[in-house]
């Protein structure tokens, strides 16, 4: 029952970001041939109606949610003869790899760090992570990228620059993309843990002379983990889909590309069908950690019939 509630929330939330998303393009003043300044009035018309913008807007919507229905999101009004999933095909297998490896790298970096703070509380070593982390979450990726292109690629010649030719290519952008899902998966290790490590049957454990190390790990950790996990649904949606920023400055063919050309260009299609697929692979992927959770702690799925 809880599955088949969270699954009709998923639909809603989709039609809201589609409905939303669709009514606030068409709301903001302007065209897509807005920047055509010497189109002659008869072909200006001609390529609203070539393109259904000079129809009624809830005739529009209604063609639209028909062609989503029909898994079409729309052609694109400046790559002409290009349907906005031929772009998703060809930009969604960059962002989904180097938010793979991010993600990888991110979630044991993070646990790591965490745990290692809980066991040191109070001491030098948490304070040292605790201002790693503070960096990780302080610091835009941007910024961060670009320090790491300074250091690693123009200073010390270890790393490309920019593209992605290669797995070496990839490893400056993974860092610049993990480190914020580092910084707070660490934070929510070290927060969790201190307080598991309070509890009752820790301390008797510790008392038998087991070394807190194994403590933490066999009987801590499982129990701090499960907020973890919550936060795991949107953070691994962001960085799989892709951050447009960290592509940008690496120079990455993946989607962050065509979302920032497609809002430069008002291009329509492309800016609604993209905030619709991150959006899905956003909600879907919340959706299955939402289904882990309720698997990992049962708990949850008693308290919703309570």
């Amino acid at each position: 029952m809880l599955i088949v509630q969270k699954l009709l929330i998923l639909l809603l939330s989709l039609w809201c970001v589609i409905t939303g998303t669709f009514v606030l393009m068409h709301s903001i003043p302007g065209d897509p041939f807005i920047g055509e300044q010497n189109i002659p009035p008869e072909i200006l018309q001609s390529l609203f109606s070539h393109y259904g913008l000079d129809q009624p807007l809830i005739v529009q919507y209604g063609k639209y949610i028909n062609g989503i229905l029909h898994g079409d999101l729309g052609v694109s009004i400046i790559y002409q003869g290009r349907k906005v999933t031929d772009f998703i095909l060809e930009g969604f297998p960059a962002s989904f790899q180097l938010g793979t490896q991010a993600l990888l790298f991110a979630v044991p970096a993070g646990i790591l760090i965490g745990t290692l703070a809980a066991m040191k509380r109070n001491r030098w070593q948490d304070k040292m992570a605790m201002f790693i982390t503070t960096l990780g979450i302080s610091v835009p990726n941007f910024v961060m990228a670009s320090l790491l292109q300074w250091l690693f690629s123009m200073k010390i010649h270890l790393f490309p620059v920019a593209r992605m030719e290669s797995f070496a290519h990839t490893i400056l952008p993974t860092i610049a993309l993990s480190a914020l899902p580092i910084a707070f998966i660490a934070r929510l290790v070290r927060t969790n843990l201190v307080e598991v490590l309070q509890q009752d049957y820790i301390t008797t454990a510790l008392s038998k002379g087991l070394p807190l190390f194994l403590v933490s790990i066999r009987h801590g950790l499982k129990n701090a983990l499960l907020p973890t996990i919550a936060y795991l649904g949107p953070v691994a949606s962001q960085i799989m889909t892709g951050s447009f920023m960290i592509e940008r400055i690496f120079a990455i063919p993946g989607l962050g590309q065509w979302m920032i050309y497609s809002i430069a260009a008002r291009d329509y299609p492309m800016i609604i069908g993209l905030t619709i697929f991150f959006s899905s692979f956003m909600m879907i992927t919340i959706f299955l950690v939402d289904i882990l959770y309720t698997i990992l702690d049962p708990r949850i799925q008693k308290s919703s019939y309570a």
